[in-house]
């Protein structure tokens, strides 16, 4: 089968596989969300039912007291005389302090068929009620209109949230009064905040009024227009809350009246048992006997989970079911495979035992190829490094042949010198001036030292160095290369300025190699300087960390680009014909990279060209060149 075929069978199948695996986890999914739902929705209903009859039940153990109110004659006879004595209120507010007391409310208080506190339990406190006038509150109307009234809202006083219970009292001549009993429903709330699902209760406007999490109390369920805005400022029921919604956003309707929704996020401070935000399926029913309606926020998390984790492994065993069908397919493909691969197996051991055979002839001789290669490079090498050597020492040479003409000069005098001194002291000697005689005898032993140091100057910069580096003291490595250069100096009138610290300066290097740098370096730059009116070579010497930088510098006429491009290749030259063979600066290049440093050259800024030499600094406890 060619490989675009099997690349198309392979891609068909594989996307076979996922849209099998995929559909299976999606129809679990979905299978089990409804079936989570459906029990959500079931123990989402039981809740209800009991938050509901929690809330009935705190209610409805308060809503016979504001009747018995009117059943005391104190209570009427206050409200029937036009001008009752401060005993009498005292009287009755010592009744109503006592009852709240053992009935636990919040506060009990009656007011005149003008709205206006008569008496009050709370008659002691300096926000007490007595005497406010509370005609506008909707409890009184309501009781006044209809004999008795419920109400939530916030006081006007404390701004204290709670259930008001009011009834008319009446006597033979009609109505005279309205009994107040406010009720607080926080220990019910503390109940609800220990459960597992939040829940909360919204008034006929939709404003919540009771709730298991805090932040969302006095928050509504929809935005509220600007005239029940009016009208809450009006009544004061709210006392002025700011009421913002609580931002429910419906997502679906389901059976039963129950809708998916999301709730967001509530404050950083808020602190919750169970999860508030999120996605929940939300179910709604009316309290009885109030305009008000009950709400509980079952968490869909755990029933998404659950879906996913059955998806997941409805999924899994689709891939297994799968992926034993393709084993199955893929064993009976290689049972068929493996007979007819027998026979070709044995016909591949055979071709191979064959090659097998070539490629070890071919590689034994492949081998001795190599060892010989291996011997003619090692040869090679050896015969390239005792060239290298033969070049260096030819260059030394070089070097020494330009010097002998000077040397022959330099020794000429001392010579002449010595056998007119030597002549001298025998004539005065046979005259027994013995003082002129040993004069002379000292003057000769000096012409003696001169010519014994440049001989030695000279035998020294002509052996063959070992190669093994030292701290090399860099201001004698300069005096030797200018001693050896003094006689060509002084013939081209050239100048040598020396720049050197006063501190020693050590390099680790060959000494002996070192100076012949410096004698190829000053004497190309004295070529580079030949036939100008001025001539001055500057040398000088700065160390820079654990390096040591060497600098020549001339006053010629720089370097061309050219010349810098080709500077340290062999045989490169910018003298004539006959005046160097152009290996100088390639060796001196390449001894400076056997101590582990750098040669460069380049054009000065002030003219001329300079060649800077980086060597690497002699290690503290290394001892300096030999004297």
């Amino acid at each position: 089968m060619p490989p675009s075929q099997r690349l198309f069978r392979l891609a068909i199948l594989l996307l076979g596989f996922a849209a099998l695996v995929g559909g299976t986890s999606l129809l679990a999914f979905r299978f089990s969300l409804a079936m989570g739902l459906a029990e959500l929705q079931a123990t989402g209903r039981h809740r209800l039912d009991l938050y509901a009859t929690s809330l009935e039940r705190e209610i409805d153990k308060y809503a016979y007291f504001p009747t018995t109110l009117g059943l005391e004659k104190d209570v009427l006879h206050l409200l029937t005389t036009p001008k009752p004595t401060p005993a009498q209120i005292e009287q009755l507010n010592l009744y109503l302090e006592q009852l709240n007391e053992r009935a636990g409310t919040l506060s009990i208080y009656v007011l005149n068929v003008n709205g206006r506190v008569m008496a009050t339990s709370n008659w002691r406190r300096p926000d007490s009620y007595l005497g406010e006038d509370l005609s506008f509150r909707p409890y009184f109307r309501q009781a006044m209109d209809t004999g008795s009234g419920r109400f939530f809202g916030i006081g006007t006083t404390r701004g204290e949230p709670g259930y008001y219970l009011t009834s008319a009292l009446t006597n033979a001549q009609g109505t005279v009064g309205v009994a107040v009993l406010k009720v607080g429903l926080q220990q019910l709330e503390k109940t609800w905040s220990t459960v597992e699902a939040p829940a909360l209760v919204a008034d006929e406007n939709g404003v919540v009024i009771l709730a298991s999490v805090p932040d969302w109390k006095f928050t509504t369920l929809k935005p509220l227009d600007d005239a029940t805005r009016r009208a809450f400022d009006q009544t004061q029921q709210y006392n002025r809350r700011a009421l913002n919604p609580l931002g429910v956003v419906e997502l679906a309707e389901l059976d039963h009246g129950a809708r998916l929704v999301r709730l967001p996020k509530a404050g950083p401070e808020m602190v919750s048992m169970f999860p508030v935000a999120g996605k929940f399926l939300a179910q709604t029913q009316p309290l009885p006997g109030t305009p008000w309606t009950i709400t509980v926020f079952s968490h869909q998390e755990q029933v998404r989970e659950i879906a996913a984790n059955r998806a997941a492994l409805a999924g899994i065993g689709a891939a297994f079911l799968c992926i034993l069908a393709l084993m199955f397919n893929e064993r009976r493909r290689h049972v068929r495979d493996r007979l007819a691969a027998r026979e070709a197996l044995q016909k591949a051991h055979d071709e191979l035992e064959r090659k097998v055979e070539e490629r070890t002839a071919d590689l034994s001789a492949a081998n001795t190829r190599l060892q010989e290669e291996v011997a003619e490079r090692t040869r090679a090498e050896r015969t390239l490094r005792a060239a290298q050597d033969e070049l260096v020492q030819a260059g030394k040479l070089a070097v020494l042949g330009q010097l002998s003409a000077g040397v022959a000069h330099e020794l000429n005098q001392p010579l002449a010198a010595l056998r007119t001194l030597s002549g001298n002291a025998r004539k005065f000697l046979a005259r027994g001036d013995q003082e002129t005689a040993g004069s002379n005898l000292e003057r000769i032993g000096e012409l003696v030292d001169r010519m014994g140091r440049l001989t030695g100057q000279l035998k020294s910069f002509a052996r063959k160095s070992t190669g093994k580096p030292q701290g090399v003291p860099i201001r004698r490595a300069v005096e030797n290369a200018l001693f050896l250069l003094e006689q060509r100096l002084q013939r081209a009138g050239a100048v040598a300025c020396i720049d050197l610290p006063e501190e020693e300066l050590l390099a680790w290097c060959d000494p002996n190699r070192l100076e012949q740098v410096l004698v190829n370096l000053a004497a190309n730059s004295l070529d580079a300087m030949a036939g100008r009116p001025q001539q001055a070579l500057d040398i000088s010497a700065r160390r820079q960390g654990e390096r040591i930088e060497v600098k020549v510098r001339d006053q010629g006429p720089g370097l061309d680009e050219e010349a810098r491009s080709h500077l340290f290749e062999p045989f490169f030259t910018t003298k004539e014909a006959g005046s160097g063979l152009g290996l100088g600066l390639a060796i001196s290049a390449g001894i400076v990279a056997d101590f582990g440093g750098n040669l460069t050259g380049d054009n000065h800024p002030d003219g001329g060209a300079v060649f800077t030499l980086d060597l690497p600094a002699a290690p503290a406890a290394a001892p300096g060149a030999p004297s």
